[in-house]
């Protein structure tokens, strides 16, 4: 499987995982509980390592920088496509949520959208960057030789 199409597979991944914790969250009336943005992280966690995984054992790749790239691409992508979610939600279905969004603890203050979704790229960017190096601690000296097998 290509890199490109690892990367795509798992970015939606992780964007369905998110966007469904949410609405399940919404159904049970938690969308307003900050402290469940947390589990996002460990969506995106799981989404790095599948596509670290599907990149090590289909592809045979044992190479630490593309490894890493991989999950790099694959949060990032992730984080956009969640951006851009969150985007067409507050603008077309709840633009109450703007205001939930700013009384978190996570944001705060009387933000635009804009700077909303500036401040959710820079902090979905920075957890991508982290999530791979912490995934890739896993793999980082994965046996070359048993790939070869």
């Amino acid at each position: 499987m290509s890199s490109g199409k690892i990367t795509t597979k798992y970015a939606l991944l992780i964007t369905i995982l998110i966007g469904g914790f949410f609405f399940i969250s919404k159904l049970l009336g938690l969308e307003e509980n900050p402290y469940l943005r947390f589990f996002n992280l460990l969506f995106v966690l799981i989404g790095i390592r599948q596509a670290i995984k599907t990149n090590i054992f289909e592809n045979k790749e044992t190479n630490y920088p593309s490894n890493l790239g991989i999950g790099i691409q694959t949060a990032a992508a992730a984080v956009i496509l969640s951006i851009i979610g969150i985007v067409i939600y507050v603008k077309y279905i709840n633009p109450e949520f703007l205001t939930v969004m700013n009384n978190s603890f996570l944001i705060g203050g009387d933000l635009s959208l804009a700077e909303i979704v500036l401040t959710l790229l820079i902090e979905g960017m920075a957890s991508s960057v982290i999530g791979a190096f912490i995934i890739m601690q896993f793999y980082k000296n994965h046996d070359k030789e048993e790939l070869q097998k």
